[in-house]
């Protein structure tokens, strides 16, 4: 397995160093906390700019409406039915 040398500061060191686990190296120990950084959602959120953002929310309120428009025409049709109006 290939591996790099990093420069840290102690500071650094001393925190990572603080979350190993028993004989676990340190390149495990940091893959360890990538990981569990990765699989957070919170790692990504904030990732759209806020107009992107903005857009993105009108689109998903534009969804919506269309899907109550929908909903509301199936059941007028629905009640057609039932009560023999078709």
């Amino acid at each position: 397995m290939a591996s790099k040398n990093i420069g840290i500061k102690e500071e650094v060191y001393e925190r990572l160093k603080a979350h190993k686990r028993g004989d676990e190296s340190f390149s495990e120990t940091l893959d360890r906390l990538l990981h569990e950084l990765d699989s957070d959602w919170r790692t990504n959120a904030g990732f759209l700019s806020r107009q992107a953002a903005a857009d993105l929310e009108a689109e998903v309120e534009r969804g919506f409406e269309d899907l109550d428009d929908a909903f509301d025409e199936r059941s007028d049709g629905i009640d057609e039915q039932l009560s023999g109006e078709s």
